[in-house]
């Protein structure tokens, strides 16, 4: 018996991971362990996620928090260290680019255990990401590599990283897009909120760069205003990050973000609701990485708050625009309206089937 550690902490990671346990599960010569590490502990951000995406509850949950990088880092590190003597895992697999991916590949790294990172390869090459950061050295002493896209490979490729490790499976968070479609359509969020279909935009924001500042979050309201003020028949949705709404309080901004006209401002919504909110928008305004690839395989205008992307595929292929000034943003806006907004084209192994290469790859690696 093979014993795989899954390593979870945030929900991206959830929405990953959930398709290859899936699949993993169906071997029976392989015990798959799940560690979540806590570093998303808010029930709508965490709980409710393991459950709409059918995950057994956690064999270890390291319940770090938030924290700074290294206070967070270390935490999770000591807590893997212990799981890992205790397990003695023959593979430990690492999701996307945060906190929880580095601290259990660096420790697997010095304790010898071969590590899977999914999602690798991404890059923005802008080093002030603590993400940008995470991925390039999780890939660095990853043993395979699955990647979302060809353009990925090139990356890992001029890193000297042996791309005979490489493997492009596709994106399992588009797995979960197409194993749950028809729930999304259950879902009862707009009627709960009297929304109708294209009749609101989706707003996420949750990067430090953009909201872990008084000015940062000054130009999100002047974002809202402007929307607003484009078409005041729009209702702009924002189903808002603990975090950013934390520091919206501590700038003292609540009362000038709730004057913006049609702004809904929610809690954090579950993967099934979120998920229905943004398929039915009009279009969705986010700094966020995974939103990117949702709305695009979902053919929904995304309009991307940031300078650069590390999923540079969505802006090729998809529907992602990056904008980082207001005059950019209005005027994709007036092109989603009149119907001149560019749609999406196929990625290839966007399909469904991510999970099921990611583990017929790791089944002849541990065999």
């Amino acid at each position: 018996m093979k014993t795989v550690i899954h390593i979870v902490g945030a929900r991206p990671n959830f929405v990953k991971a959930a398709p290859i346990i899936a699949e993993m599960e169906k071997i029976d010569n392989i015990q798959n362990l799940v560690v979540h590490t806590g570093q998303h502990y808010d029930d709508k951000m965490s709980n409710v996620f393991f459950s709409e995406l059918g995950i057994s509850k956690p064999n270890y949950n390291l319940g770090v928090g938030s924290g700074s990088h290294a206070t967070q880092t270390a935490s999770i590190m000591i807590g893997c260290e212990q799981i890992f003597i205790e397990c003695d895992p023959d593979f430990i697999i690492v999701y996307g680019d945060i906190n929880s991916c580095l601290a259990a590949a660096l420790v697997a790294s010095k304790m010898g255990v071969p590590i899977a990172h999914v999602e690798s390869g991404l890059r923005s090459y802008d080093r002030t990401m603590p993400e940008e950061i995470n991925r390039v050295i999780t890939d660095s002493i990853s043993n395979v590599l699955f990647l979302t896209s060809f353009d990925a490979m090139a990356n890992l490729h001029r890193e000297g990283i042996d791309t005979n490790r490489c493997y492009v499976v596709g994106n399992t968070m588009i797995d979960s897009l197409v194993r749950l479609s028809e729930e999304f359509n259950r879902s009862k969020i707009l009627s709960t909120l009297g929304l109708e279909k294209k009749t609101y935009a989706l707003a996420t924001f949750h990067r430090p760069s953009n909201v872990d500042t008084a000015s940062g979050l000054e130009k999100i309201i002047d974002i809202f205003t402007e929307i607003s003020a484009l078409n005041t028949e729009l209702k702009i949705l924002f189903p808002i990050h603990p975090r950013t709404l934390n520091n919206i309080k501590k700038f003292n901004l609540l009362d000038r973000m709730n004057q913006v006209d049609g702004l809904l401002i929610e809690k954090p919504f579950g993967y099934l609701d979120f998920i229905s909110s943004m398929k039915d928008s009009l279009f969705v305004i986010t700094d966020s990485g995974g939103i990117q690839e949702e709305t695009t395989f979902l053919n929904v205008p995304c309009l991307t708050y940031r300078q650069n992307t590390e999923r540079p595929v969505t802006v090729e292929l998809g529907t992602n625009v990056l904008v980082d000034s207001i005059s950019g943003i209005v005027e994709n806006i007036r092109s989603i309206m009149d119907g001149t907004y560019k749609r999406a084209k196929a990625i290839e192994h966007w399909d469904g089937e991510a999970a099921i290469r990611v583990t017929k790859i790791l089944s002849e690696v541990l065999s």
